[in-house]
């Protein structure tokens, strides 16, 4: 394959990169005016590009909120063939191998690169060609695709579900926390506090944080991480250890589900695969199985 950049456009490129297909391919550093044209390639598959999609409603393709800049391969006659955000997390949609082989080599030269996330198949591919390269995965999460697009299960009503404020912003930093610990094993209170902190303020901010709290206690708590009128990803879904098997997280997700379809087609999220209790409440929410993901840890 031989591979053009388009100097004008991208940052940094790793000279290393192998050939990997027979035809040739351009990557470039996309800017505001390929908006239209990549939210238009992102639509054709919105259940799987809702994180890319999401990014570039939220921040547009270029903004240090995307924590990464996105790039796009073209074929011959410049069309697109992929779109990826590479940075702090590696994120892709493309039908093409050899754009995934870009992709991957691509993010070697990014040393801020922690996570990769795609369904198995790709991120699988990804992985061959980073380990190729003289990389290996540090670990490797399988998780699974629920997707919600109605009728929501009845539960009964929780009054006092809303949208956190930065008066909440302790309670919720620290249930993230917890999740990610618990999850994966991460400490960001440890590693990264001010950020990690900045980052929950933000969605707080943008008003994508759901709480349930009485008094000073945290019962619920959970994310739209992105929302498009396509899909809308949920992440973060927690419930105070003292008062689970209640009941509590049901009606709270069932709610939340009910108030983001009247906005958005479906709702999904990923479940860890080793969580078998997880994948259990999902499904009795009425959430159902689409795909399988992985995420790798570079």
């Amino acid at each position: 394959m031989y591979l053009a950049i388009d100097t004008n456009k991208s940052a940094a490129w790793n000279p290393n990169l192998s050939t990997v297909d027979s035809h040739a391919m351009t990557i470039t550093r996309l800017t505001m005016s390929d908006e239209r044209e990549v939210l238009a390639y992102l639509s054709n598959r919105p259940a799987h590009t809702f994180a890319l999609a999401g990014f570039i409603r939220d921040n547009g393709l270029t903004s240090p909120l995307n924590r990464g800049k996105f790039y796009g391969c073209r074929d011959v006659r410049g069309q697109l063939e992929g779109v990826a955000l590479i940075g702090h997390a590696i994120l892709f949609e493309t039908t093409d191998d050899a754009a995934i082989g870009v992709f991957a080599r691509l993010a070697l030269s990014h040393r801020e690169a922690f996570i990769a996330l795609a369904e198995r198949d790709k991120i699988d591919k990804f992985c061959q060609y980073y380990s190729k390269a003289g990389q290996a995965p540090r670990l490797i999460c399988r998780e699974i695709l629920l997707e919600l697009r109605g009728p929501v299960v009845q539960c009964e009503a929780v009054p006092g579900l809303r949208k956190a404020n930065l008066g909440d912003l302790d309670m919720v930093v620290n249930a993230h926390a917890e999740l990610g610990r618990q999850e994966r094993g991460l400490i960001p209170l440890e590693t990264d506090p001010a950020g990690f902190r900045e980052r929950c303020a933000k969605r707080i901010e943008r008003g994508r944080t759901w709480v349930w709290t009485e008094g000073q206690t945290l019962i619920f708590k959970a994310d739209v991480v992105s929302t498009t009128p396509e899909v809308s990803y949920l992440e973060g879904v927690w419930v105070d250890k003292a008062e689970r098997s209640k009941g509590y997280g049901l009606r709270c997700l069932s709610q939340l589900s009910e108030t983001l379809l009247k906005q958005t087609s479906a709702v999904c999220l990923l479940a860890n695969d080793e969580r078998p209790e997880a994948q259990r409440f999902y499904l009795k929410a009425g959430y159902k199985p689409v795909d399988r993901y992985e995420t790798v840890y570079l």
